[in-house]
């Protein structure tokens, strides 16, 4: 559904996108994962049509956004970051605006069934000023959906709302990727984690890590563990924590405790082993895992010890 390839913009001498290249399926949501600045809208407002790439090329449902623009942009529905409204139009006629100029050919069906999806249709009368901005931002989901298209790109959908629509929109994006390809840009670490099927991690315009939520977690190997013992009073048990070899930190966590290793070592045997022999009941112990966080400023570090000059870069004429 959605195809970069070496995908790269340039302001002036700036590079914002640097040959990014990655595809997105139906029925995924692609998650777009990186700080303010690090070119995610550059990469969206390039496949939707919004500007041409520098280099490289991408395609939305086999047709090139270059070559075959007005093909590709039939089939996308886009929700920028700021969403593209007229005050004194109403919920409807905004709704049918967009509905022709994406040629629609049933308008009143079609707008009266978008309008019910997002829970617009009792505001149908509505002015669009009238609108909370968490019913701005449904509304701007309605207009990018009106003319049905398999391919969606949401930049920040959910920035600005307040966190019960947080969770409506949320939950909305998660309906859409049933059956739709969606690619959401966010820096938000916990929303990439709990919405997304597969993070692209964008750092100075590049990706310096992908996967599943899960995948990236196990690049992070934790030297947290956590325990869980029975048979002795909390102030016994921490002593006894404490007192391993290798133990940097003991913190309660629930019913059990957080033990930090110092450097890579694994305190798995020895707690164990431990724990047995001190006549405690070894309850649970699991290493605990890396968080998509640590994974997200380890790979945000890498890169930035790894970063070269830039090449000098000739503008094309």
């Amino acid at each position: 559904m959605i195809e970069a390839k070496k995908l790269t913009r340039y302001y002036g001498d700036f590079l914002a996108v640097d040959h990014l290249s990655f595809s997105a399926k139906c029925g995924e949501i692609v998650g777009l994962l990186g700080p303010n600045g690090a070119g995610k809208t550059t990469t969206m407002r390039m496949l939707t049509g919004f500007m041409p790439p520098s280099e490289g090329s991408a395609a939305i449902d086999g047709h090139d956004v270059i070559s075959e623009s007005l093909e590709a942009r039939r089939r996308v529905g886009y929700l920028p970051e700021r969403v593209p409204i007229y005050p004194d139009m109403t919920v409807r006629g905004y709704v049918q605006f967009w509905a022709r100029l994406r040629g629609v050919r049933d308008v009143e069906r079609q707008t009266d069934l978008i309008l019910k999806r997002f829970s617009l249709y009792d505001r149908r009368s509505k002015l669009v000023r009238q609108l909370s901005k968490g019913m701005r931002q449904r509304l701007g989901l309605a207009q990018a959906l009106v003319h049905n298209p398999p391919v969606i790109i949401l930049d920040e959908p959910t920035i600005g709302i307040d966190p019960q629509q947080v969770i409506e929109v949320r939950q909305i994006v998660r309906e859409l990727g049933r059956d739709h390809c969606v690619l959401l840009s966010t820096h938000i670490l916990s929303e990439a984690e709990d919405i997304c099927d597969r993070v692209l991690i964008v750092d100075q315009g590049k990706i310096v890590a992908q996967g599943t939520p899960a995948e990236l977690q196990k690049l992070i190997r934790s030297n947290t563990y956590y325990v869980q013992i029975g048979g002795a009073s909390e102030k016994d048990i921490r002593i006894f924590l404490k007192g391993l070899n290798g133990v940097q930190s003991v913190t309660r966590d629930g019913s059990g405790y957080l033990v930090q290793a110092s450097g890579d070592n694994d305190l798995r045997a020895d707690i164990s082993g431990a724990t047995l022999k001190s006549g405690y009941t070894l309850l649970e112990l699991r290493q605990a895992r890396g968080s998509l966080e640590e994974v997200f400023l380890e790979a945000v570090r890498t890169d930035e010890s790894s970063q070269q000059p830039a090449p000098e870069h000739k503008k094309k004429r």
